[in-house]
């Protein structure tokens, strides 16, 4: 079994960058895609971006150019890099592995309990 922990949410002021981490520990030698999802209020959980093992990328087209993802498998840690962020942006963000497409569609069956992001006006 595997457990995930994001860390580095908060508050932030529209226009400003965050980085947000997750660390996945336990039985992490089948880790393969780990990806992020994300729960605004009022709305459905959406798909953020993933990326594999060997560092293909998928993002959400809306993202591409303001977040970025990158992962260090050393530490089996995958982080989410924010910049330009506005309120639009404010949601619950959730780290998720053992997916299995790269996509969008992606089924992942490992999941944090999130990470608060709040931009403010």
């Amino acid at each position: 079994q595997v457990q995930l922990v994001e860390s580095g949410g908060g508050l932030v002021q529209a226009g400003g960058s965050l980085r947000i981490s997750c660390v996945a520990s336990g039985h992490t030698g089948d880790i393969y895609t780990m990806a992020w999802f994300r729960q605004a209020p009022g709305k459905e959980r959406e798909f953020v971006a993933a990326i594999s093992g060997t560092a293909r990328i998928y993002f959400t087209d809306s993202l591409k150019g303001r977040f970025t993802i990158s992962r260090d498998n050393a530490k089996a840690t995958v982080f989410l890099h924010m910049n330009s962020l506005g309120p639009e942006d404010t949601a619950v963000y959730y780290c998720a592995t053992h997916c299995d497409d790269l996509g969008p569609a992606t089924k992942c069956q490992s999941w944090g309990r999130g990470t608060q992001v709040t931009v403010t006006s």
